[in-house]
């Protein structure tokens, strides 16, 4: 019994203008990252104006682009046609200097000097839990507001944290309105002598008891960091709601991408659920590096037993040793010196340990050559089951992946689904980033 899931159409999806952003999430080690590039090289071929905005560190999308490298400035793509108005623009994120961007632009000069020598800003900004996804966020909203390209797409984080993107606005508004920040902010909204008075008399227990647990110098840094800060605090709330609206909105497209793996599409089945209960629009689900076989009406049980039935026509056929074939009681003569074997080109191949030493004479005449010791030579029956051997395991592959994809689409049948064949090496250029797209774009039924 098969299964099949709606058809996820790419290129209806790209070229449609009201598509303005697609975010590409998964798992790691799926290939989003290179189907998040594949899109935009097709997109922007295809007449969209397209930036590629990649969170993951693999330095594998600049490469693909030709790009020597990949920051926080979107940087033209060479190489791409733009016979039909497009063009693509690339970028990585650095979490670093997008935070820095957003305080130097929303604050004025003492403070953004003040905040940026911080050293709890300087910890924060380098690797604060959250921080990567919420300056994502921000990011994004940047080049939406920009309105300079057509089409953004995002590359996320792997694994589970591919989707903390969507909680990071909130966790950051509930850090920020938190009692802890209140209470440190505090002394600040007070102002001066008042305020160390304030904090001496009402506050002296607590904060002996925090500097014993964060240190004192520690927490001046922080005091002071969100003294500094107290006036963003309520555009970063107001940025990060924005941002998770318009993830919301009509104009942007999630793509789940997935192997044809159990963990894989287990993660990928939490991404659907996720999205759904977010009310994030989900437009499909790409499964990636699909693998097929062009003689599946052989089934690898039939591939296995014609298999085992050359091995043993190929034994039945070896002639026994000379000594074997002597009378009982009769003693063996030495064998004859063994004469060379001519043309082994008609009985298989011959696998030689010395691999071009040992190759054909040229000394006969003939063509032929004499076996080296250590030389194996394979008859036609032996390599047929081989070859068969290998059909069975690719079979066995297909079969396996065709149950965990059923597994996967009858528990959400309806989420549309495209497959893409897996290529025969890596793709690091921008021809294989054009196949993967036409891969992409070929929109066959998925079935299971």
């Amino acid at each position: 019994m098969t299964l099949e899931s709606p058809v996820l159409e790419i290129d209806p999806l790209l070229d449609d203008p009201k598509t303005r952003i697609v975010v590409c999430c998964g798992s790691g080690g799926v290939g989003k990252t290179t189907t998040a590039a594949a899109l935009g090289v097709r997109a922007a071929e295809r007449g969209r104006k397209a930036v590629v905005l990649t969170i993951d560190p693999a330095r594998r999308l600049a490469q693909s682009m030709g790009l020597t490298e990949l920051d926080n400035t979107p940087r033209k793509v060479a190489g791409i046609d733009e016979s039909a108005g497009g063009e693509l623009h690339a970028m990585m994120l650095d979490m670093k200097r997008t935070f820095d961007e957003v305080v130097l632009q929303h604050s004025d000069p003492d403070r953004a000097r003040a905040i940026l020598e911080n050293p709890f800003y300087q910890s924060l900004s380098a690797g604060f839990a959250g921080t990567q996804e919420y300056m994502a966020m921000e990011k994004l909203g940047q080049l939406r507001a920009l309105d300079q390209w057509d089409l953004i797409i995002v590359d996320t984080p792997p694994s589970r944290s591919a989707l903390d993107f969507l909680d990071a606005p909130k966790r950051l508004g509930s850090f920020l309105d938190g009692r802890f920040i209140k209470l440190l902010m505090a002394p600040a909204k007070v102002g001066g002598r008042a305020g160390m008075a304030f904090l001496n008399a009402g506050m002296s227990m607590m904060t002996g008891a925090l500097s014993k647990v964060m240190g004192a110098h520690l927490l001046r840094d922080v005091q002071t960091f969100v003294a500094a800060m107290d006036s963003m605090f309520g555009g970063f709330r107001k940025r990060a709601d924005a941002t998770y609206k318009l993830l919301q909105a009509n104009g942007t497209a999630f793509l789940v991408v997935a192997a044809p793996e159990r963990d894989a599409l287990r993660e990928a089945a939490y991404f659907v659920e996720r999205l759904a209960a977010e009310d994030m629009p989900l437009a499909g689900l790409v499964l990636n590096r699909v693998h097929s076989s062009g003689a599946a009406q052989l089934t690898a049980e039939r591939a296995l037993a014609a298999a085992e039935a050359l091995d043993d026509l190929a034994e039945a056929s070896t002639p026994l040793p000379s000594g074997e074939l002597d009378e009982p009681g009769g003693s063996a003569e030495p064998p004859e010196p063994a004469a060379p074997v001519k043309n082994l080109h008609s009985v298989g191949i011959v696998d030689r340990p010395d691999g071009k030493a040992g190759l054909r004479s040229a000394d006969d005449a003939d063509g032929a050559a004499s076996p080296e010791p250590g030389t194996h030579v394979y008859s036609a029956d032996q390599l047929a089951a081989g070859l068969l051997r290998l059909h069975a395991e690719r079979m066995q592959l297909v079969v396996r992946e065709r149950r965990t994809r059923d597994r996967f689409v009858s528990v959400h049948p309806e989420v549309p689904m495209v497959d893409v064949a897996a290529l025969p090496g890596d793709v690091h250029d921008l021809a294989g980033l054009r196949e993967i797209g036409e891969r992409l774009a070929q929109a066959q039924p998925t079935a299971a």
